[in-house]
């Protein structure tokens, strides 16, 4: 049985990027989540235990993590719940794992810049029907100076920015 869990918390590690011989994109990382509490006697925060979790995102989720997660920073994870108990040898342990549906910056701590990614439909010539217009069938093209540019992504000259046909876009 597989239940939706939403948490959040600390990326513990730096995230994990592969590509699987098959061609699936699999990012993962650990997920230090701690409760907390205000305790109005001492009047400051007390922290609770810390669960640990290993996340795992595929596919598009994958290839946007890894551009957009880093160490140490707050996230907001929800996905399928997988709890498992395993044995090696003289030592037994219990690994609880989260398959990631989605994944963000916890804005409570801070601030974070959207980049529209490009999904891998429309880059491979596939058009949606809610993209019919973006490309022009079915309705007239708006002039240049209306057009939303998805050619950059807004980062500095310095910055490694990705073209917008593979993986991220204005």
């Amino acid at each position: 049985m597989t239940d939706t869990i939403t948490l959040t918390g600390l990326v513990a590690t730096t995230p994990r990027h592969l590509v699987t011989s098959e061609g699936l994109p699999i990012t993962s990382f650990r997920l230090a989540s701690t409760q907390r509490r205000y305790d109005r006697g001492a009047q400051k925060w007390i922290d609770g235990e810390t669960n640990w979790y290993t996340v795992t995102a595929f596919r598009q989720l994958a290839v946007n993590v890894v551009g957009s997660v880093n160490k140490g920073q707050r996230v907001v994870v929800s996905g399928k719940l997988r709890v498992r108990d395993w044995e090696s040898g003289d030592r037994a342990g219990t690994t609880v794992e989260v398959d990631a549906e989605a994944i963000g910056h916890d804005l409570t701590w801070g601030t974070s810049v959207f980049t529209r990614s490009v999904a891998s439909a429309v880059a491979n010539d596939a058009v949606l029907p809610t993209d019919r217009a973006a490309v022009g069938e079915g309705e007239e093209q708006a002039p240049d100076a209306e057009r939303v540019s998805t050619e950059g992504d807004g980062a500095d000259a310095g910055d490694a920015a990705t073209p917008a046909s593979t993986a991220f876009a204005a």
